[in-house]
């Protein structure tokens, strides 16, 4: 779970999907839009992808940490 005292970041309420493997030159992304689903695997684009999720990975709160904030914000509506 990404707090909000984390911020806004790149890629915020769009779905993704990044699909790796042992082979990294199989990489793709995957993203959902309107139209349908989009896929990309160009190294720049996995590049930009990957760090948005390393970024997300450092923001995100430890699973109990997430659990108590999820409790308390129950807890408040």
């Amino acid at each position: 779970m990404v707090p909000n005292t984390a911020g806004g970041f790149p890629g915020a309420g769009h779905a993704l999907l990044y699909a790796d493997g042992a082979v990294p030159q199989l990489d793709t992304v995957q993203l959902d839009s309107a139209h349908g689903p989009e896929f990309t695997h160009a190294a720049a684009q996995l590049t930009k992808y990957r760090a948005h999720l390393d970024w997300m990975e450092e923001a995100s709160l430890p699973a109990p940490a997430s659990r108590e904030l999820i409790r308390k914000v129950a807890r408040e509506h």
